[in-house]
């Protein structure tokens, strides 16, 4: 009786631990913001060309959008997420708004775990108003999410487990050649199948309801409509999430399949059944990496595919052991019925021991991936305090705890002789069978709550919150006013937004051409034709800015009388001002790697120890392995060594460092200059050498052009010796003008 009550209260703890888990309310986005253009709050003298918002991870095109109201609730823009970049959303705003408060509200949908946040920033122009603030992320758990991650997690679990068990526990414990189906008793093979069969169900119920769930989020349906148009078919074959669902429901159906074919073979081929068991083993291993690829490891910000696949050894090992468990639990009562006293004691052992040995290790595995885990997400100890995925952690490491002390004691229950002073501990579970119902209990609790840990936000890192302000400058080109905006103006993915106007009123309809030169290595991008967006701003993006360091951006403008007049700009590019959607790692998180690796190894060391245990180690084997291994390495590291320097050589080759860096910006000035240069100083270089020149531009570097200026060219005389050295530069600059005729 008193062990009856103590299991009870447990249990209502362990329930009440999980309703308070559930009740957890986050706010904050499943990735987050990485930075804003405008800021929210700030204050503009007048209206950006468009609005822009970097996320932490990628984001799915169709179910993504971002609108902008005035303060009267009036949309006066919208936009989605843009094509160069699947993690940024930016919308184009008309020119010449009126001075007021502008709501910009997003709707965003991460396709790392596929979760919908809303939220929305504010900025003003003209003057704040008093009274208009951005709405933080409200993403409430999704109760029904919270159902079908669990379902589908402890369904998978089980699956996986169970056939670990079969294979890894049972056979080598109770099997026997006489029962030829499956090598186990017919009562102990009709448990393991009723527990299959179970947890398939499960299964299929959870990837359902884990679908239609998806689909009502993404496109704010109720379920009814999700089913009668089909919508959840849309989700299926066009995210992220649809096609990790898929690849989890096809192993699920290749699962099912090999566990009806043990079914029907059972009796005509017998010996099919455990290779079929086996096979499912290693799909259940699989979906285990379906949920890893779809959790918050996906979307981390350091080392994601680390995290993925520490993740995915993290659910390896809660599999191993909480999913073992539970099958052992539920089998255990039908496989010893038939046995009393000391012979029921001795089959229990049989079994025990080697599940012990096995959910030690799995243990220590899924403890360190775990910290590793948390160390990904957790920078200060207000984000365990103070976030309520710290709270949901905190939840699963007691819930885990109170698992491990079952766990303890089922370990002294075994080894009574090692352990004769915890006595009356190993008596109270020496029939194993209530405290493993007990454990089984627990394990349950701890999926539950992986369901609300990955259905809760991570924590924004406390270094997010900086910005910079974008690099922008204006500059007058005859009659005209040209603003040259790079946004966010750092290594990586820029837009190039030009904003034309003449005497204040915007000048459309003119063609402009930009080209990116970083002048300190003598590299010079494609040159972009910039699309024309109405309103005097044209706009383009491109990846040339690839570091920091100075950069020129030269703009080619096409007046309407067809004369191509130039804007130079000269930015300092800093690091600072990139976004960096990836993090290097702490060295805590280095440190908490090599635990894990540490522990992968020793995990592996038995199999490791039976491979070698068999091995031929004579003097001539040991001798032939040791020299194959030691000239494999040799080989890959000289492998390695020409392949950088081969590398090295061909970046050296075509872009050796210059010889003599351009310090003079090609702009107008400079353009005019060198053509009355080229055309006074440099007579031998006419119209015969000037398409020569043409057809070899794109291949030649400024320093081989001042080169040629100086010493003469393919037959030609130099020019004019006089010549300073600026007086060369500009002659370059305008010879590269050539190149105006392959546009």
């Amino acid at each position: 009786m008193k062990r009856l009550c103590t299991t009870r209260t447990i249990s209502l703890l362990s329930l009440l631990i999980f309703t308070l888990a559930i009740s957890l309310s986050p706010v904050s986005a499943h990735g987050y913001l990485l930075r804003s253009i405008p800021e929210d709050g700030s204050v503009l003298e007048r209206a950006p060309a468009r609005i822009q918002y970097w996320f932490s991870e990628g984001l799915e095109a169709r179910f993504s959008s971002l609108t902008v109201r005035n303060q009267q609730g009036e949309v006066v823009a919208e936009g989605g997420l843009a094509p160069e970049n699947n993690a940024l959303l930016t919308a184009r705003l008309p020119r010449d708004l009126p001075d007021g408060a502008y709501i910009v509200d997003m709707r965003i949908a991460f396709a790392s775990d596929g979760h919908v946040i809303a939220q929305s920033r504010v900025f003003f122009v003209g003057q704040a108003v008093s009274g208009v603030n951005g709405q933080a992320a409200l993403n409430q758990a999704n109760p029904l999410e919270i159902i079908w991650r669990t379902l589908t997690l402890s369904s998978t679990m089980l699956l996986f487990g169970v056939c670990v068990l079969y294979s890894t526990i049972l056979v080598p414990a109770w099997g026997s050649k006489s029962f030829r189906a499956g090598l186990l008793p017919p009562r102990v093979m009709a448990a393991l199948n009723w527990v299959m069969a179970a947890a398939l169900v499960v299964a299929f119920v959870g990837n359902i309801m884990a679908l239609l769930q998806q689909s009502m989020t993404f496109f704010e349906a109720d379920v009814g409509r999700v089913i009668s148009q089909s919508l959840w078919t849309v989700v299926r074959t066009s995210t992220r999430f649809g096609d990790l669902w898929s690849a989890r429901m096809i192993l699920l159906v290749l699962v099912t399949i090999l566990f009806t074919l043990s079914l029907y073979w059972r009796t005509e081929q017998p010996d099919t059944v455990r290779p079929f068991w086996t096979a499912n083993a290693w799909a259940g291993l699989l979906m285990i990496g379906t949920f890893s690829a779809g959790s918050h490891a996906a979307g981390s910000i350091i080392w994601p595919w680390v995290a993925t696949f520490t993740d995915w050894l993290h659910g390896i090992g809660v599999g191993l052991w909480i999913g073992g468990l539970a099958a052992l639990a539920l089998v255990l009562p039908t496989a010893l019925a038939p046995y009393q006293g000391e012979q029921r004691r001795q089959a229990l052992l049989a079994v025990m021991q080697r599940f012990s040995r096995l959910a030690v290790s799995c243990v220590v595995l899924v403890i360190i991936t775990g910290i590793y885990s948390a160390i990904t997400w957790v920078y200060t100890p207000s984000d365990v305090t103070s976030t309520p995925f710290g709270g949901a952690l905190v939840v699963k490491v007691v819930l885990v705890a109170g698992l491990l002390i079952v766990a303890l004691v089922h370990h002294i229950a075994l080894r009574p002789e090692r352990y004769a002073r915890w006595q009356n501990i190993s008596q109270r579970v020496t029939g194993f069978v209530p405290s493993l119902r007990l454990e089984t209990l627990l394990a349950f609790l701890v999926l539950a709550s992986v369901g609300v840990l990955s259905a809760t936000p991570v924590p924004i890192p406390y270094f997010i919150q900086e910005s910079v302000p974008s690099p922008s400058e204006s500059q007058q080109l005859n009659d005209l006013n040209i603003t040259l905006t790079l946004t966010p103006g750092g290594p990586g993915v820029n837009t190039y937004d030009v904003q034309v106007t003449r005497g204040g009123q915007p000048v459309d309809a003119l063609a402009l051409h930009l080209q990116m030169v970083n002048p300190q290595r003598d590299v010079r991008g494609n040159w972009e034709t910039l699309e024309n967006a109405e309103d005097g701003l044209y706009i383009g993006a491109g990846a040339e800015i690839d570091r920091a360091g100075q950069w020129w951006s030269l703009l080619d403008v096409t007046l309407p009388d067809g004369r191509v007049q130039r804007v130079a700009f000269d930015w300092q590019i800093t690091d600072a001002a990139a976004v960096q959607i990836t993090q290097p790692p702490r060295p805590q998180q280095i440190i908490a790697l090599v635990l894990v690796l540490i522990a992968l190894g020793w995990v592996l060391y038995p199999f490791a120890r039976w491979v070698y245990q068999r091995l031929d180690l004579s003097p001539a084997n040991v001798t032939v392995a040791a020299g194959a291994v030691i000239g494999t390495i040799i080989l890959t590291l000289i492998a390695i060594v020409i392949i950088q320097n081969t590398d090295a050589q061909y970046d050296a080759a075509i872009n050796p460092p210059p010889t003599a860096i351009n310090l003079v910006i090609p702009n107008q000035e400079s353009l005019d200059a060198g053509e009355v240069l080229y055309n006074e100083s440099c007579p031998a270089w006419g119209n015969d050498n000037q398409e020569r020149f043409i057809d070899r531009l794109a291949r030649t570097r400024d320093d081989q052009l001042f080169a040629a200026t100086r010493d003469g060219w393919q037959g030609s005389s130099a020019c004019d010796t006089t010549l300073t050295d600026t007086q060369r530069w500009d002659i370059v600059n305008f010879v590269r003008t050539f190149q105006r005729q392959l546009q």
